[in-house]
């Protein structure tokens, strides 16, 4: 029996059509229609707590719930993409997700809306699984294209979903209405991205003990899993750390615009989307000068921003600046780190991508935490120098990761 750990060398590959731009752009709106399921009931929290009678913070256990879900998605459903029909796998996923939207819609309490949350937000994994199916029919030398045309529309269905639902829930009067209109976008996907999925899945079958069982054995047989895994928690990390601040740092002075306009300032972050667009041109240089140039490109994008965040931290200009560096350089960042790990071997991608999603979560969970008692304690200027903690070992592993890509 073959191991469930390929050697470090890539398998040659077969010839391939390529992935076309119908199929790339496709594969990228699906991505963002199913990723805003995890982001947008976040400006309806308040709405929700009005309308089910509970607090404010028991309401909260729904952007919990959310991510809980998700990363569970990450861990226990996406290796099935190794070895399942991605068909049948994405035809599943995306009517559990529905169904778990309609239930949410209709919730009579908060408890059902919860469970209701986490159990769609873990079938709605979709574009973890979408981004190594498009690196592998993108084929070697193009991966990096197809890994950052899907990485705008995930940037942009995270960053758009929270100011798109609370325009919908706005206009209708009604919280829930949000939840109807992301079932039947999600739902009409079924009509469109199954049959654009390769019919069959080559290679042999494995039991899901073993294909969970080999996580471990994948970590430990590549250092370059270990290194992408490395750079993206502590980016992330920064990342993370200067979203669960913003919101208090502009409702104080000089601001004082309130805690709900920060959400409103994702759209600032995006900015007539060039930080999304730019993640695009991420992926063709990972083709190109290799990824390690990229993340080195990332990386000073990052700290730049904090540099403006940090010295101009009391002028809006200065803050919509170093968001926008910040976007460009986190995602471009992860662009190129999947490019790396997608290159260890075609059999094992979407487990070396649960490993490098896991990794990255954990890193913004750290940040999310460290980056908030950060601000607590020490204001702005605090949460800003702490961040440059996360990135310094980013710049050690770089510049000692020369050998692996």
């Amino acid at each position: 029996m073959t191991s469930a750990v390929p050697s470090a060398a890539p398998p040659a590959a077969p010839s391939r059509s390529g992935l076309g731009r119908p199929a790339a752009l496709a594969f990228a709106g699906a991505g963002a229609l199913t990723v805003s399921n995890i982001y947008f009931p976040q400006p309806l929290l308040d709405a929700v707590a009005s309308g089910l009678d509970v607090s404010g913070s028991a309401a909260s256990l729904i952007a919990t719930a959310a991510q809980v879900g998700y990363a569970l998605g990450i861990a226990l459903v996406v290796p099935l993409a190794d070895v399942a029909r991605l068909r049948r796998l994405a035809t599943t996923l995306l009517l559990l997700t529905t169904a778990g939207l309609l239930v949410a819609a209709a919730a009579p309490n908060l408890a059902t809306l919860t469970v209701a949350t986490l159990a769609l937000s873990t079938t709605t994994v979709l574009p973890q699984l979408l981004v190594p199916t498009a690196a592998s029919l993108a084929g070697p030398g193009h991966s990096g294209r197809a890994v950052g045309a899907i990485g705008i529309g995930i940037t942009l269905g995270s960053t758009l979903s929270r100011t798109l639902s609370g325009a919908v829930a706005g206009l209708s009067g009604d919280w829930r209405i949000a939840y109807l209109v992301a079932a039947a976008l999600t739902g009409g996907l079924v009509f469109v991205l199954p049959r654009l999925l390769p019919a069959s899945r080559d290679g042999r079958s494995v039991p899901y003990r073993e294909l969970i069982g080999s996580l471990p054995r994948l970590v430990r047989a590549h250092p370059g899993l270990r290194f992408s895994a490395f750079l993206g928690a502590t980016v992330f990390a920064a990342f993370s750390a200067f979203w669960a601040t913003l919101a208090f740092h502009l409702a104080g002075p000089p601001f004082d615009r309130g805690v709900a306009w920060a959400g409103l300032f994702g759209l600032f972050g995006l900015f007539g989307l060039p930080a999304a667009l730019l993640s695009y041109t991420a992926g063709r240089l990972s083709d190109r000068r290799g990824p390690r140039y990229v993340n080195t490109v990332a990386l000073v994008c990052v700290s730049a921003a904090f540099l403006v965040l940090g010295v101009g931290g009391d002028s809006l200009t200065a803050l919509v600046i170093g968001t926008n560096l910040l976007v460009y350089g986190t995602s471009s960042s992860q662009v190129a780190n999947q490019v790396r790990v997608f290159r260890l071997g075609e059999q094992v991608r979407a487990r070396l991508n649960t490993l490098f999603m896991l990794a990255s979560f954990t890193g913004g969970a750290v940040g999310s935490l460290t980056g908030a008692a950060l601000y607590a304690h020490w204001g702005w200027t605090g949460m800003v120098l702490g961040c440059g903690g996360f990135l310094l070992p980013a710049a050690v592993a770089l510049a000692r990761g020369r050998h692996l890509g």
